[in-house]
């Protein structure tokens, strides 16, 4: 479900960035890896550098592996930082904003790229036409034409993937929004490791007063791959839906939502026993284990998520 989607003014005439690159946008670029996908890599960087009528700061930040021994190595223009322990995926992202300036923040997954070349201008018009627009979230299409994933369209009613509308998750491979907002929210969860990090974030946008945003007639290229594939999935899965509440919600809604997603992974996965039983392991571990920070948000953001229609309980 989502809100009316409101129509997109387009820019004035003569404002496009070919006035100088002192007036083109600057987008500060993370793409994270752990050097296992040589060729991807390369693909999404170069997807990056090709982008036209914005400036990019790029830096690639190794989660466990060293950037500066990519072979073939990167181009120069891009930075690197190595993590000598791997973080996990929204800390390796975090690490990496420091690393960059812009007052745009993109974040691409090592296995995405951007198919268009006017990709990151595009996203930066829609920002600055909707200053409301805290996040963005592109639809995302398999480069060797196999069917995208339902869940790569984050909404209940998944409908045309080429529609746009507010959304109260994102899927992470490929996230622009303003620098100020990602401060606001505080970043990425940390403490996550892999898996919700994009609910919390989303959450966290619309506690600013912004929206998060899908974005269908943007479009970034990745392979299907099944999540599941992680031995850490399932456990994954239910500790951070579990820390979600915990770290976001208001204290009357932690135990709904919690509630609420227990019975859904029941039916599920009630034809796969282990799978079931490594999820309430997790979900143990959810309660059981330090979620860090906790940040409710705001009674007002729960009633803007609903007026929306999205509350935050499912």
């Amino acid at each position: 479900m989502s809100a009316p989607d409101a129509p997109v003014p387009e820019p004035a005439e003569g404002a496009s960035a070919s006035t100088g690159s002192a007036n083109l946008p600057r987008v500060g670029v993370v793409v994270l890896t752990m050097g296992t996908r040589p060729v991807d890599l390369a693909r999404g960087i170069r997807s990056v550098l090709d982008q036209e009528d914005v400036t990019v700061d790029v830096v690639c930040v190794g989660n466990g592996w060293n950037p500066a021994s990519a072979v073939p190595p990167l181009p120069a223009e891009v930075k690197t930082l190595h993590l000598p322990e791997n973080l996990g995926i929204p800390a390796g992202r975090n690490r990496g904003v420091p690393e960059i300036a812009g007052d745009v923040l993109f974040f691409l997954d090592d296995d995405a790229f951007l198919p268009s070349p006017r990709f990151l201008a595009d996203g930066c018009r829609l920002l600055a036409a909707r200053p409301q627009i805290g996040l963005i979230q592109p639809r995302v299409v398999d480069p060797a034409g196999r069917v995208s994933p339902r869940r790569w369209i984050p909404r209940i009613r998944k409908g045309d993937p080429a529609h746009s509308s507010s959304v109260f998750s994102c899927w992470e491979g490929a996230v622009l929004m303003p620098r100020a907002v990602f401060d606001a929210t505080g970043g990425w969860a940390d403490p996550f490791f892999y898996a919700h990090e994009g609910i919390e974030l989303a959450w966290r946008v619309w506690d600013t007063g912004h929206v998060a945003w899908y974005a269908g007639d943007l479009e970034a290229g990745h392979p299907v791959i099944d999540p599941a594939r992680h031995a850490y999935y399932h456990r994954l899965n239910a500790r951070n839906r579990v820390w979600l509440a915990r770290r976001n919600l208001p204290a009357l809604l932690v135990p709904l939502y919690v509630g609420s997603w227990t019975v859904i992974q029941v039916l599920r996965w009630a034809r796969n026993p282990s799978a079931l039983r490594a999820w309430f392991g997790g979900w143990r571990a959810g309660w059981g284990e330090d979620a860090e920070e906790r940040r409710p948000i705001r009674w007002r953001t729960v009633w803007r998520m609903t007026l929306a229609g999205r509350p935050p309980v499912v």
